[in-house]
Formats: C-alpha cells, sequence, structure tokens
C-alpha cells in the first residue's frame, strides 16, 4: 500500500472537489482506502460512495495515543493499493495558533504522508509561488511533493502560474481544474449536504473524474506517493462481549465513524440497523445507538412515527441502555422546535432541542462527567468535539446536565458549559466521541452498553 494526502492551503481552496474527483478518476483501476483528517462524518461518506470502501477519520485529538492512531491509519491494508488521505481546512490550521495542535500539517508529520496542496488560484497568478514557498518555508518537516491549482480561468492562466510556481521553487505543478461554478458540492448548516440526499450526485462525481484525467497528471501523483512501511499493532485491549445493539441508521441519523462500528463488531457485538423514520418496530436487541445526523430536517417523518418513539419511550423506561449523540439527543427529548413549528419527538427527556439561526458549539472540547454516566465514571474526562445549531433547553428542575465541558486553546481555557443527560440508562449529549480515544472509555462504555440489569 502506498499513502498520499491533499491539503488544502486554505479552507474552500477546493482539496474536497479535487480529491473526490481523484478517488474517482483512480478507484477505476485501484483499491483506494480513504481518510478524512479531523471529525467531519460527511466527506467521508463521499469517500466511501465512490470507492466502495468505508473512509475513515484520522484525528489526534480524539485519537491521542500515536500508536492507536498508526494503527488505524494501517489496519486492513493487505488488499489496498493507495491510502489517500483528505485533510481539513488549511494545512496548518489546528486549535489555536499552533501549527502542530491536530492541523493536517500535523497528522502529515505524524504519519509520514508526502503532502499535494491546493491551492485557489483564482486571480492570482506570480504571487501564486509566494504562497507556495511560504508554506514550504513555514515548516520544513512537512513534505509538500506537489500542488494542485483549483480555479485556473484558461489555458494561458495555468501556464502562467505553472510556471512561476516551478520557476521559484523545486515544487511539480500536477495539474489543475477549471474554473467551473456547477463542481461545488451543495452545503447547509454543518458542511456538504450528504451523498445520499443528492439526486445528481454520481453524475457530478463523473463529470469530476473526468475532468480529474483530462487536467491532472495522476501517473505523477501515483509516482509521489510512498509505501507504507509497516503495519502497527492494537496496543491495547478489548473486552469481549454478546448482545445485540440497535443502531439508528436512515437521512435522519448517519453519522458514525467506521472505526466506531468497526470496534463493537471486533469485540463481538451484533450491530442491527433500524429507521426511526420509516420502521414501525424496533429490532430485538439489548441496547440502542442513535448518532447525530439531520433530525430536524426530517423532523416531520420522525414526529409521525408515533409506534417506534413509544417502543423506544417504553425501553428507556425498562431501564435498558440508550447511548445518544447530538441528533440523537434532539429526538430523545419531548419535542423538536423549527422555525415551522414544534415537532413532537420521543419524550424520555424532560425538555426540547431548538434550533438556532447560529452555529452554538463548534470544536474540540473536553468533557468530565459529574456523576457516572454511560461514556465516564464520576471525575473522569472524556474527549470530542461538538458542531450544532441548536441548543437543548431542559424543562424538569430535576434532570440536570451531568458533563462539564471545556474547551481549551493554546493552553487556556477560553470556554465552559454544561451539557449531556441521564435518566436511568439513557445517556444522550451533543457531544461526539471517538471509541478508540483510550483503553478506560473503551472498557468503561462497553460495560456500560452491555449491562441489561
Amino acid at each position: 500500500m502506498k499513502k498520499i494526502l491533499i491539503a488544502g492551503g486554505t479552507s474552500g481552496s477546493g482539496k474536497t472537489t479535487i480529491t473526490l474527483g481523484i478517488l474517482a478518476a483512480l478507484s477505476k483501476k485501484y483499491r483506494i482506502q480513504p481518510y478524512k483528517v479531523g471529525p467531519d462524518y460527511v466527506d467521508t461518506k463521499f469517500h466511501s460512495r465512490i470507492t466502495g470502501i468505508q473512509s475513515r477519520n484520522l484525528d489526534n485529538f480524539l485519537v491521542p495515543d500515536k500508536k492507536i492512531l498508526a494503527y488505524l491509519f494501517t489496519k486492513n491494508n493487505k488488499k489496498i493499493d493507495l491510502a489517500l488521505v483528505e485533510g481539513v481546512m488549511g494545512l496548518y490550521d489546528g486549535l489555536g495558533t499552533d501549527k502542530d495542535a491536530y492541523s493536517t500539517a500535523s497528522i502529515a508529520k505524524q504519519l509520514d504522508l508526502p503532502v499535494i496542496l491546493v491551492i485557489n488560484a483564482k486571480a492570482t497568478s506570480t504571487s501564486a509561488a509566494a504562497m507556495i514557498k511560504g508554506y514550504l518555508d513555514f515548516d520544513p518537516q512537512v513534505r509538500i511533493k506537489g500542488v494542485i491549482l483549483n480555479n485556473i480561468m484558461s489555458q494561458n492562466h495555468y501556464e502562467l502560474v505553472k510556471g512561476a510556481i516551478e520557476r521559484y521553487s523545486s515544487i511539480k505543478v500536477l495539474g489543475y481544474l477549471p474554473f467551473d461554478q456547477s463542481l461545488a458540492l451543495p452545503s447547509r448548516q454543518l458542511g456538504l449536504i450528504p451523498d445520499n440526499e443528492l439526486d445528481d450526485i454520481d453524475q457530478k462525481i463523473n463529470h469530476l473524474a473526468s475532468l480529474v484525467q483530462k487536467y491532472i497528471d495522476l501517473n505523477l501523483f501515483l509516482k509521489l506517493a510512498e509505501p507504507v512501511s509497516k503495519v502497527t499493532p492494537l496496543t491495547m485491549s478489548l473486552p469481549t462481549k454478546h448482545f445485540k445493539l440497535g443502531i439508528a441508521q436512515d437521512l435522519a441519523f448517519n453519522f458514525y465513524y467506521a472505526d466506531n462500528l468497526e470496534l463493537l463488531r471486533k469485540v463481538g457485538i451484533e450491530l442491527i440497523t433500524f429507521s426511526p423514520m420509516k420502521d414501525q418496530h424496533l429490532p430485538k436487541v439489548d441496547a440502542l445507538y442513535f448518532g447525530g445526523g439531520y433530525p430536524e430536517e426530517f423532523a416531520q417523518e420522525l414526529s409521525r412515527n408515533e409506534s417506534l418513539k413509544q417502543q423506544i419511550l417504553a425501553f428507556s423506561q425498562q431501564n435498558r441502555p440508550i447511548y445518544a449523540e447530538c441528533g440523537g439527543l434532539m429526538y430523545l427529548g419531548r419535542f423538536l422546535r423549527t422555525t415551522q413549528r414544534d415537532y413532537p419527538m420521543v419524550g424520555i427527556f424532560p425538555g426540547y432541542s431548538e434550533m438556532t439561526p447560529r452555529l452554538k458549539r463548534f470544536g474540540y472540547c473536553y468533557a468530565q462527567a459529574q456523576q457516572d454516566t454511560l461514556i465516564a465514571l464520576k471525575g473522569q474526562s472524556v474527549v470530542g468535539h461538538e458542531f450544532h445549531h441548536s441548543v437543548f433547553h431542559y424543562q424538569n428542575q430535576e434532570l440536570r446536565p451531568v458533563l462539564k465541558m471545556t474547551k481549551v486553546r493554546d493552553g487556556h481555557i477560553t470556554n465552559s458549559w454544561w451539557g449531556g443527560y441521564q435518566i436511568q440508562k439513557t445517556f444522550a449529549s451533543y457531544l461526539h466521541v471517538h471509541f478508540f480515544q483510550s483503553q478506560q472509555f473503551i472498557q468503561h462504555f462497553l460495560n456500560s452498553l452491555g449491562d441489561h440489569g
């Protein structure tokens, strides 16, 4: 298996568009394992759709152990030709001002990945060379091997920019994508609209692949990729569990890390999917898992499914384990308030979620349990991230948040708040977590899910 990373000079440079085009072009001939730097759920869905292989996240905040992250990168690679990693934001953008604080650059160095840099070349020519020199000089340990130009206006424009970059640096320009507004992928408040909500996505991806094949030197791209030297073994012990876990999986709930689901299967848990939108009956399971997603976009369908809502409520009242993240929290309250109306939901938690016009929380955070919960014992901390356009209001003073949340940037606490709720064995919060974050987390979380009282 060979490895390579596609990074953006800045957010909005076109790295996702170019990554998808390259994946589509190369996956016709090669087996590609795609990855995404950072906590994003949606880009990975596009990767998986194109390659037919589950894309995985590489995040050194959510998975702080370097050996564990290396394991996640190198596992299951025997039949893979290329590991292609898409970066997050700009190459050196991370948490705070530290260039190595969970940035694409930090992942590139940690996993020793050669980097192809994508820059937005619209309205520039020779100045592009100055930008490239800045990226090269800023951290020589980041091994930038080539450049792809986006938003090129003409062949003459391309020759100008390419000539300047190759005149003033040793970096090769691999090619470009022409300026084309139709290439932009539609987005909503949390980023790109998921692939399974877009009717014309396959045609758009095929068009991207044809442009990549025409304008980008894919042979040079593959030549710049480097072999993965070794497979890193798993350095933590996993318990053995045998029970059935129901996972909400439909248009409203589909934010799950591939490695999290693989971990559950690896320890012996049987995963059974169901749709809160369409299924009238819960499957016969021992515990439930509601991931994030867009319940506000499908609130009417969720609200109308009274039969399933009542069964989920009864499941909780029977003191059986339920774990919910973000969209799951919104679904398990009494109702979901949008700008149109209030939509009745499951009603486990005496409170409601309300959509907000602006982003309420964004980014990495630490969560300290104030009592024993499904994700941590009292006093223990977990790492995760929040990203949501809603707030949860509790309506019963007996329902109190069980997590103390803090955000740390450049070594200083910049914000703190309360979150997370637990009733009996039902836990829900806005926090998204990676199960491989620590041995302590895995042991406690799986014991909690497997406790069927």
